[in-house]
Order: structure tokens, then sequence, then C-alpha cells
């Protein structure tokens, strides 16, 4: 494999070649999986404020009718993407790949199916070119953390316009020399900030959205003739240096590079079995597997201490005031763990938000640092250790490595449609659920788009 001094090359002829050569079974059947669990997310997400809010955003500015925006009818293309993309991230259901803390599909997908709407094409090629990008958006977000993270930036947008100008390209029959400079555009794209996480702005949905749109910028560029650098990835203004820093010390290329061609990181992607910040997910399984082996009394909870890695520490808010504040509360969702035995969407209404018994579980969990938790993540694990002690002075603890959902705990296809058909079902109805979960399975035309556009639509209050 060739070095880092050509790594922009070295990827842009292996997106050459793989999009000419058909997925092997498991990854074919694993983008399915991907796919479900992503068009569930966008249907529950596309009835919602941010939907409505950046739908307005699209019918004043990317009019057009060649691609299927789910929930607001046809746009452009450009269009399709951004709304797509912001809804796949809409609800913090998304899946997602532990080692680069990055969201794949809500990037990828939107950016394929409105391009692929918009020039005809269907068939195992789409999968095939959204299989290639969250390839390759997986790679480059694990090649570098958490050196991007501790820069302030979203790994999602960032990694991920690259992924979609990928995706895209393969789409477009770009030759070697088309996709470097499609990547090359796409990192004057790459961006996205954390600070929404202070105020818990909701830019942060928005940031799939805007990556999927500017992947697709970028392919569409590439093959009108206009120019990027094809050291973007390498070079010393280029990607990884300004995002990472040092090559061999901030960011690796050969995880970028090992195994591609014949090893598919993407089979090591996360589903999310709650909705919200998956750095939350550790706690609220060993808070649940607490409240499942002692049958514990939430009334009888003194106190709840969760020991966790530095990233998910700072999840720890106790202002309520929006959803995506809920979402982003380690105490908050463990509380509401250890009250309901669940965690659900509608655990993150302003009702629920507000209730009083709730808050006051809230204000008895304590989040710390477990050093052991963070030396293992983001490469082995995402530990949480949770302690309970209840008002007689009993001590309750369960450690979890990795929440359910990773794939050495994995979710199983019937589990996953259990959950696309909780997410479906309140929006489309039983029929519509598993008219969309069948058209997953068996994938092979974007024709059920607008079907499921049109249920989403029609279950709209006028």
């Amino acid at each position: 494999m060739s070095s880092h001094a050509t790594l922009t090359r070295t990827v842009a002829e292996w997106i050459v070649h793989q999009g000419a050569t058909a997925l092997p079974d498991e990854t074919n059947h694993h983008v399915r999986r991907m796919l479900l669990d992503h068009l569930a997310g966008v249907a529950a997400s596309s009835v919602g404020e941010v939907s409505a809010a950046v739908g307005v955003h699209v019918a004043r500015t990317y009019q057009g009718s060649t691609a299927t925006a789910i929930g607001h009818g046809r746009t452009s293309a450009l269009g399709a993407a951004v709304l797509n993309g912001t809804n796949g991230h809409g609800i913090e259901s998304d899946e997602g790949y532990t080692p680069g803390s990055m969201h794949p599909t809500s990037v990828v997908f939107p950016a394929v199916f409105a391009v692929a709407q918009e020039r005809g094409i269907s068939g195992e090629r789409v999968l095939r070119a959204a299989a290639i990008g969250m390839e390759l958006a997986c790679r480059l977000a694990d090649a570098g953390p958490p050196a991007p993270r501790n820069r302030h930036f979203h790994n999602t947008p960032v990694a991920g316009v690259f992924g979609a100008a990928a995706a895209v390209s393969v789409l477009l029959d770009l030759d070697s020399d088309g996709v470097a400079n499609a990547l090359g555009l796409a990192g004057s794209h790459a961006g996205g900030v954390f600070e929404f996480l202070g105020g818990s702005a909701e830019v942060k949905r928005f940031h799939p959205g805007k990556a999927a749109r500017d992947g697709i910028t970028s392919a569409d560029l590439a093959e009108a003739g206009l120019t990027g650098p094809t050291t973007i990835l390498e070079g010393r203004d280029g990607y990884f240096a300004a995002f990472a820093g040092e090559e061999g010390t901030d960011w690796f290329a050969d995880t970028v590079t090992r195994g591609l061609g014949a090893e598919w990181v993407l089979l090591r992607t996360y589903v999310k079995p709650y909705p919200c910040c998956r750095h939350l997910h550790g706690a609220i399984d060993a808070m649940l597997a607490l409240r499942e082996e002692f049958d514990l009394d939430p009334d009888t909870i003194a106190s709840i201490e969760v020991g966790t890695f530095a990233i998910a520490t700072r999840h720890a808010g106790r202002v309520l005031d929006t959803v995506l504040q809920g979402q982003l509360s380690l105490p908050y969702t463990v509380a509401v763990a250890a009250l309901t035995g669940s965690v659900t969407l509608t655990d993150f209404s302003e009702t629920a938000r507000r209730d009083r018994r709730t808050i006051a579980l809230m204000d008895k969990v304590v989040v710390r640092l477990d050093e052991a938790a963070d030396a293992s993540y983001p490469k082995t694990g995402r530990p949480a250790d949770v302690t309970v002690v209840t008002t007689d002075g009993a001590r309750y603890q369960h450690r979890v490595e990795q929440p359910y959902g990773e794939p050495t705990n994995p979710m199983s296809d019937a589990d996953l449609e259990v959950k696309a058909y909780g997410l479906l079902e309140p929006v489309i109805g039983l029929a519509g659920a598993k008219t969309l979960v069948e058209a997953c399975w068996n994938f092979d035309t974007l024709d059920f788009l607008d079907e499921l556009d049109s249920a989403v639509r029609s279950a709209k209050p006028a």
C-alpha cells in the first residue's frame, strides 16, 4: 500500500476500483441494516420542529423536483440532501462508528439517494456507492481521534463530507483524477464545531445535511472540471494537518489504508437502542441492568454515581429547556432509565422533561471521570460504571464495557426491526412501517422514497 505521501491518490484509486466491484454478501446485508435504521430515523424526525425550519429554508433556496425530501415532497438534489441529512440526525437515533466517533449514514445516504434519483440510477450500484462513502468516512474519522474533538470539531460533518463526495463520485463514474479532485474540493467544505453543545443549539442536527449537500457539490464540481488539491488528506495544509495535527502522533495514515479493499470497517458500526447521544448509552445500560437485577425501587435511591470516559463526562448538563439538552444529558437519561426501565423518544418531550420525580432523581446523579474507561475510549470500548446507593445504605454496582448495539454486543436483525417499527408506526402506521422495512431488506430501487414521503406528509397536522 502506498505511503502517506500519496494517501489521497491511494484512496481515489480504491474508490474507482471498488466502484466497479460487487459488495461482499456480508457488507451488502450490513448496508441494508444501516439503510433501515437510517430511514426509520429520517421518517420519525421529519415531523419535528427542526425539520420544519430547515424545510422552510430548502423551499426558499433549493427549488426543483428531481429528488425526494422525506416529509417535504420533491425538491432539488441539494435540497433533498440537506433535509434528509438533517432528519437522519434529527432525533439522535442514527447509528455510528465508535473508533471515529461519527455517524456515516446521515451524511452518505442522503447524498447518494438525491443524486441517484436525479440521474436515474438504481439497484445494487446505489448501495455500493453508499458503502464506499461510509467506509471512507469511518476510516478517516478513525485515523485522528481524539485530536479533532480536542480541537472542537464534530467528526460527523468533518469526515462525512469526504464520504459523501466519494459516494457521489462513484455514481458519476469519475476516474481516479476526478475522484481525487472531488476529495480535494470536499476538504474545503469540511467543517462543524462543537460549540452547539454548550447551549444545545439545534445546528447540530443540520451538520450531516450540510455535509451531504457539500459532498454532492464537490463531486459535481469535479465532474464539471474544477480542480481541488489532490493531496488534500496528507498535505502540509490539508485535512489531517488542519483537523488533527502531526502524522504519526495525532493521526495515522495506516488507519485509512490498512486492509482497504479487503476489510470493511463499516461492519463495525453500532445501532442505537435509545434516541440520545451514544456517549450516554453505557450508563443507561448499566442502570437498566441494576434496576432489573436488584428490583430497585427508584424512591429508595439516595445517590447514583456514573464513572465514564472524559468526553462522556462533558455531557453532565442539567438544564432541560430543549429536547437536545435532554438527549445530551447523562444525569437525565440515567434518571429516566432508573424510573421507567427504558429510554424512548417520548421521554424527551416537554412534559417528560418537566416531570418533578425525574428531576428530583436526576439531582442525585453524579458524573465523574473513570480513568480506566478513559483509557479504553474510543479504540476498545465506551465503558461506564454505575453505582447506586439506597436510603438504607445498600450499594449496587454494574459496569458496562460496550453498550448494547456495538459489534461486540450486537443488535439482531429482529431487534433492529423492533426499533424501526417503534420509530415508524407513530408516524406512518403499521402498514406503512411494514412496507418500508421490506423495501430496505429487498432494496433494488428508490421508488419507495416517494411513497414514504407521501405517508409522512399525510401524518403531519394540517
